[in-house]
């Protein structure tokens, strides 16, 4: 999709301060695409009190909005806004109102979240049921603008997440950094991996990043480098984090019946990532790579 013809960019709201954080970013990103940003706040499907608790209900959330849109035009003047009050509970509202959008952003814990957990039950459940890509504006948002963006992938399928995170990087002005962490198998048992085990192991890996990587020669003015690393993915992309303005992340497939729709390692970043993180859904599945 060619940036004219992008569309606009959502933000869920509610009165925390996350929500702020989240609808700041949103609008600095729909600064740099060129689009107008669309303000939500869900009142869920019902309040208990009659049509009085009704009426407060309302009041409340038209309060919210009008915060909403007062601080957003006061930093980001020539963002255009349009706002949408949904009567359904935060996530599902989310993820139908985007039908129109290009983008989802959320806060990492709102009134739909526990205020125990590091990501609220909003932000995961739009994350692992968007049909389209989530930012979860978490960590240093200031720094979205200038720090480099770093995209982790796992195999084949993940050249959506590089294609996403190239055509940030260049709105930005800023490089990508394409990374796979592995472990050598043998690592994992008591016995030491011989050097030719180890050097067959991370010519498959390079070959997989090469491949994962491809769409690198579509943006030619995008400074980009593909980084091959020895560990864990969750904390190869968290230590990323500290370091970027960006963290982009897969969403696959669930496999199996009793399969999470969210990867031990998306949770991770999504729970640790020290900057905004962008989970990008993937509809392939291994065998179509």
């Amino acid at each position: 999709m060619t940036e004219a013809a992008q569309r606009a960019v959502l933000v869920g709201v509610d009165d925390t301060a996350d929500a702020w954080l989240a609808a700041d970013w949103a609008a600095t990103e729909a600064g740099l695409r060129g689009t107008g940003l669309r303000v939500l706040h869900a009142v869920g499907t019902g309040s208990p009190g009659g049509e009085g608790a009704d009426a407060r209900v309302l009041d409340a959330a038209a309060s919210v909005l009008d915060d909403a849109v007062a601080r957003i035009a006061a930093g980001h003047p020539g963002v255009p806004l349009d706002t949408a009050l949904a009567h359904e509970q935060p996530a599902e509202a989310l993820i139908d109102a985007a039908q129109d959008a290009d983008l989802i952003v959320v806060g990492t814990r709102g009134r739909g979240g526990f205020s125990g957990l590091l990501l609220g039950s909003v932000s995961l459940r739009t994350v692992a049921h968007a049909d389209r890509p989530v930012v979860v504006a978490r960590g240093h948002t200031e720094k979205t603008e200038y720090g480099s963006i770093v995209v982790g992938v796992r195999d084949e399928r993940d050249e959506d997440a590089v294609r996403f995170a190239l055509a940030e990087a260049r709105l930005r002005g800023v490089g990508v950094r394409v990374l796979h962490a592995w472990t050598p198998l043998a690592r994992a048992g008591l016995v030491v991996p011989q050097a030719s085990q180890v050097d067959d192991e991370q010519h498959v890996h390079t070959r997989l990043l090469a491949h994962a990587a491809r769409p690198i020669a579509e943006f030619p003015q995008v400074r980009a480098d593909t980084d091959l690393v020895i560990g864990t993915p969750a904390a190869a992309l968290v230590e990323a984090s500290a370091r970027a303005g960006l963290v982009v992340v897969s969403r696959h497939p669930p496999v199996g019946r009793f399969a999470l729709r969210l990867g031990s390692v998306v949770h991770a970043v999504l729970h640790h990532a020290a900057c905004p993180v962008a989970v990008v859904p993937t509809t392939r599945t291994a065998e179509e790579t």
